[in-house]
């Protein structure tokens, strides 16, 4: 599923009401889920932070557009933040399985939308701007709300989208798309301001302003690119802190800044004690940290998601001022919110469910489990082998096969709540009541789009147990001899996800209408079932040519 974050900032910072009227349209859009509210008095503005799917977060933005634009009146607007409108900017970011051209394409519906329907001048930036002069906010928000007369009578700055005419209640909005900026502090054990402002300096794109051998200003760049930084003392920890806000964290990582940090610190008599996260930061940039952390102890990166976070908040000092709690602080995470999931379950508890008399979780949640295990014991036997000395040279396919092999355990693992979810679905379709032909119409209608869809899912787990049992095989023939029963075992469970996900597709097509779509569902589940019984005797073939005969 897409994750994406929208941040709008509203000009609002004082009125409780107001902005609680915005913020029940996010969470009253279906699929939007609401993670953050800073009010700012002094500023006179709130930044609002919420995640969800494409829609939602397109839905939500403009509902909460909307409505600033109904209850915040510019005309009397003052405060100590830059602003030209009641929603004065809002960018999407892109988040798990999203891509900037995702929050691209959202930018630009919203901001049509915007202009046509609510008739507010909407100017485009970063990622999404139409122009490469418009592609910095303060660029576009220059002269502010004060400026906007001149600015709409311009030619040259006619919006992006809605009228070139001055809106004396809403002013103009910012709409975009950018990358997640994170917030990160990094502590040093110094009361010294001055010195973290010069490793600051050192590192920060913009580098520091020198004098050359003829007393001549000069900038001199610093080392990482889309990094900001400054040095300061917080009173509070009783030491200073290197500030840093990472503007892409795809070209200047985490990790890179934070080695530069103890490297320079350790030049100047300094030492770094750890860092903190302001805010949220995206599952991506800590789980990167954690396999270049693992590298470099000589361990392989084919490993769960816990242990690389958990390598990462380790190796960062991410708990040096206050404990990590990752569920708060990692955006996607927080995203799911409290909603419970069969896979958070302990191995006792998923069995008790399972054999109780409820109908769901049932045989397709077991399947998607067994290809869990399957891709447990193909990324475990990678480890074992990766770490054996003499095999350093097959370590990158190892280490690939195991991050392939973890990436599939999270996809099976989340297939078990999808296949459960997808009966319970089935079975609020039957529950549609059904007295008049319209109503038996739209319950038959509504109980084959539910059973299609409950299809699709063991239909995945299907085509995946293939993948599962490629990366058998490659275990089989890659891993160490003494775990190639490790790995008929990943291989026989892997025919058992195969196979158990074929009997769940079948059971499901039987209850749909005859037609192409069934037809195509049950080619498609014939055609995977195929492959995964070829793999399945090909990785059985291989653990037998290398199991020792009983003597």
């Amino acid at each position: 599923m897409k994750l994406i974050e929208c941040v709008p900032n509203f000009s609002e910072g004082r009125d409780r009401a107001v902005l609680d009227a915005i913020t029940a349209e996010i969470s009253g859009t279906e699929g939007a889920r609401l993670l953050d509210v800073d009010m700012g008095a002094a500023t006179h503005r709130t930044v609002v932070t919420f995640v969800g799917t494409p829609a939602a977060v397109e839905e939500a933005a403009f509902r909460a557009i909307r409505t600033a634009a109904e209850r915040i009146d510019m005309s009397r607007h003052h405060g100590e933040h830059a602003r030209m409108g009641a929603t004065d900017v809002c960018p999407f970011v892109p988040l798990a399985g999203a891509t900037m051209d995702d929050c691209v394409a959202i930018a630009r519906r919203l901001g049509e939308r915007v202009g046509r329907e609510l008739g507010i001048p909407v100017y485009l930036y970063e990622a999404a701007a139409n122009r490469p002069e418009r592609r910095a906010l303060a660029d576009i928000r220059a002269g502010e709300y004060e400026g906007l007369p001149r600015k709409l009578a311009d030619p040259a700055w006619a919006p992006d989208f809605g009228p070139a005419e001055f809106r004396p209640r809403s002013g103009a909005t910012v709409i975009g798309a950018r990358e997640f900026l994170i917030a990160w502090n990094v502590n040093l054990n110094t009361r010294d301001k001055r010195l973290a402002q010069r490793i600051a300096e050192e590192l920060r794109e913009k580098g520091k302003t020198v004098k050359d051998a003829e007393g001549r200003s000069t900038v001199r760049p610093g080392r990482f690119k889309e990094l900001r930084g400054v040095g300061w003392y917080i009173e509070e920890y009783g030491r200073a802190q290197v500030s840093f806000n990472l503007t892409n964290h795809r070209v200047t990582s985490l990790h890179a800044v934070f080695d530069a940090c103890c490297a320079l610190a350790e030049s100047m008599g300094l030492r770094v004690t750890g860092s903190e996260l302001v805010g949220l930061v995206p599952l991506e940039a800590l789980l990167s940290a954690g396999d270049h952390y693992l590298l470099r102890q000589g361990r392989t990166p084919g490993v769960s998601r816990d242990e690389r976070l958990r390598t990462a908040v380790l190796s960062l000092g991410l708990s040096d001022l206050a404990p990590f709690d990752a569920a708060a602080k990692i955006v996607e995470l927080r995203a799911r919110g409290d909603r419970a999931s069969l896979g958070d379950l302990r191995l006792q508890g998923f069995l008790d469910e399972l054999g109780s008399e409820s109908p769901a979780p049932g045989g397709g949640s077991a399947a998607a489990l067994s290809g869990a295990l399957a891709a447990a014991l193909a990324s475990m036997v990678a480890a074992l082998a990766w770490g054996k000395k003499g095999r350093e040279g097959e370590r990158p396919a190892l280490g690939a096969l195991g991050e392939r092999a973890q990436a599939l355990k999270d996809w099976f693992l989340a297939a078990v709540d999808r296949d459960a979810a997808a009966f319970d679905d089935v079975l609020a379709a039957m529950r549609l009541p059904r007295k008049t032909p319209e109503e038996k119409a739209a319950r038959e209608a509504a109980m084959q789009r539910a059973t299609l869809a409950a299809a699709e899912v063991p239909q995945e787990v299907l085509e995946r147990a293939v993948g599962a049992l490629q990366l058998a095989l490659a275990a089989a023939e890659r891993g160490l001899p003494a775990s190639v029963s490790d790995a008929g075992v990943a291989g026989a469970c892997a025919r058992a996800a195969a196979e158990g996900a074929a009997l769940n597709v079948r059971i499901n097509a039987a209850s749909l209408q005859e037609g192409p779509a069934r037809e195509a569902l049950l080619a498609r589940q014939a055609t995977a079932l195929a492959q995964a019984h070829t793999l399945a005797d090909l990785v059985r073939a291989a653990v037998e040519g290398k199991l020792t005969p009983a003597q």
